[in-house]
């Protein structure tokens, strides 16, 4: 059996290290880690958010 191409990560800001989000992701597509500017609630500001282990 294949293993999922669609695999569960965490975000974490890059400022405050909080990991306040959840996504999905194609690995076949996306085979490093992402970055995304999302709105984080402790900063009270967008920052960026990277993908954590």
């Amino acid at each position: 059996m294949a293993a999922p191409k669609r695999k569960i990560i965490t975000l974490e800001c890059t400022e405050c290290k909080n990991r306040n989000y959840s996504s999905q992701k194609n690995t076949s597509n996306d085979a490093e880690r992402i970055e995304i500017n999302k709105f984080c609630p402790h900063c009270n500001k967008r920052t960026k958010h990277k993908e954590t282990k």
